[in-house]
């Protein structure tokens, strides 16, 4: 039975099932990738509850796991080497998990650094950008009586979905007839802005036609739908 006792983080959310990989998240935009990934691949996880909202990803143990502070982060008992392997950055862990497994990377050289790129579209653009107009809209941000910070990220927003529209011409997902890790890095995203964040509006997401179909795609994928729930919030 692996042993996770050298993780400070295995002391505040301890493993019912040390053998399996442990998922540290929330189901946010960000949490909800490594999920999804892992409800689309079969690999056995246990998956903690990280309450973001009670500050618990800046508890000692947590930071020990990821200095940054930030959900999600997991445990591998079974890394590289026959050895644990802790990771945090939710587009690393999604490469380190179709790596791991085979699937939803391509093989191919060429189609798989252009996959990879996609994902880190998602990290640059999509998730700061995305991010800042739920901020400036639905949260604090808000009441800020100057609106121009909202409308910069507004703008770049309804930017980004044309180029996400414009890359889906002809294609069902972002690689073409092959559904990847750059379409589940993205589908949180997309669906928080329209939805919990409720600026569909703000950024004419109606006037596109290719991302709402693509994101309807991929809510009807069941494993996106358990992902979507995990962790459950208590």
């Amino acid at each position: 039975m692996p042993d996770l006792s050298a993780f400070p983080i295995a002391t505040r959310w301890p493993a019912a099932h040390p053998d399996r990989l442990q998922l540290y998240s929330l189901p946010t935009p960000n949490g909800v990738k490594v999920s999804i990934m892992l409800e689309e691949i079969g690999l056995p996880y246990e998956p903690h509850l990280v309450d973001i909202g009670k500050n618990e990803s800046w508890t000692p143990e947590f930071l020990a796991l990821n200095p940054n502070g930030k959900i999600p982060a997991i445990i591998d008992p079974d890394g590289p080497g026959d050895k644990p392997l802790a990771l945090f950055e939710s587009g690393a862990i999604l490469i380190y998990l179709a790596e791991k497994t085979g699937k939803l990377l391509p093989d191919d050289a060429a189609r798989r650094y252009e996959t990879i790129q996609w994902v880190f579209f998602q990290m640059a653009a999509v998730g700061p950008m995305f991010g800042q107009v739920g901020f400036f809209h639905k949260f604090a941000g808000r009441d800020y009586a100057d609106k121009r910070p909202l409308e910069r990220y507004v703008n770049e927003s309804k930017r980004l979905l044309g180029v996400l529209e414009t890359r889906l011409e002809g294609r069902q997902w972002i690689m073409g007839d092959d559904y990847t890790i750059a379409d589940i890095s993205m589908l949180g995203w997309v669906r928080n802005l329209v939805g919990f964040y409720g600026a569909g509006e703000l950024v004419a997401y109606d006037s596109f036609k290719r991302v709402p179909a693509w994101l309807d795609r991929g809510l009807a994928r069941p494993a996106v739908q358990r992902g979507l729930d995990s962790p459950k919030r208590g």
